[in-house]
């Protein structure tokens, strides 16, 4: 057993030696957040988006670097998984992405603070958060098995990557709001797609495919890329038991 004297000196000591390496981490630390953060990177785009993120409580509903509430979709790596065209549409109308299912407010935000906002996600994206968010955990595992004639065609131009498979599927892969067009060039020719794509509501008021600002090389793009699909969809093979994530 310790007596008085020795019990007091293995606690100062103790105290002494672990304040120690906790005020020596703390410096490491903090000699490293610039680098890890990419502080030379804040741009005033990105502090206008900052604030932005701020006055309107975004964190009341999304969580950002694991901070914040989940009721909405985490949003640190938003710009990589989603692209910067999908958040641009997004933000300006977030039921044109998902009508009569996104619950986000709309809330008028112009041009500029749009832009603003997407800086503010992309650096945040850009931070080294050692290794957070993690990847799903099943998501290497999944694969898809292209059959005979399977869809293949010219890469997805950018537009489609980034919005147009929120909603349709190319080759299995994609969303299930809308039609797969592995073979719509079975069914739509050249013209019919350039105008329903251009103007979907002048074809069909009440369609609830969004009008996507595009450039005309932007629209004869994606126009290609329809067109070069073979027309037989690939199946996909997915884990016998999918985990949820946040996408």
């Amino acid at each position: 057993m310790l007596s008085k004297s020795q019990a007091k000196t293995f606690f100062v000591g103790g105290t002494v030696v672990f304040s120690a390496a906790f005020l020596a981490l703390t410096y490491d630390s903090m000699q490293q957040i610039p680098a890890l953060t990419h502080d030379d990177k804040i741009t005033p785009a990105v502090e206008r988006g900052k604030m932005i993120w701020e006055d309107n409580n975004c964190m009341g509903c999304h969580t950002l670097f694991g901070e914040g509430a989940y009721y909405a979709p985490e949003l640190t790596k938003v710009v990589e998984r989603r692209g910067k065209p999908w958040l641009k549409l997004f933000l300006k109308d977030p039921q044109k992405m998902f009508p009569g299912e996104r619950k986000m407010v709309q809330y008028g935000f112009n041009e500029a603070q749009i832009d603003d906002v997407i800086a503010f996600l992309e650096w945040c994206g850009n931070v080294d958060l050692q290794g957070f968010p993690a990847k799903p955990p099943l998501a290497g595992k999944v694969q898809n098995v292209v059959s005979s004639g399977g869809a293949t065609g010219k890469p997805q131009p950018e537009l489609f990557r980034t919005i147009c498979v929120a909603c349709h599927a190319v080759g299995g892969a994609g969303g299930t709001v809308g039609p797969p067009l592995d073979d719509v060039r079975n069914r739509k020719s050249r013209a019919d797609m350039m105008a329903w794509i251009a103007n979907p509501q002048s074809i069909k008021p009440g369609t609830p495919m969004p009008k996507i600002d595009m450039s005309e090389a932007q629209l004869n793009e994606i126009v290609d890329f329809l067109l070069s699909l073979s027309g037989s969809v690939p199946a996909a093979v997915a884990p016998a038991q999918p985990q949820p994530t946040f996408e």
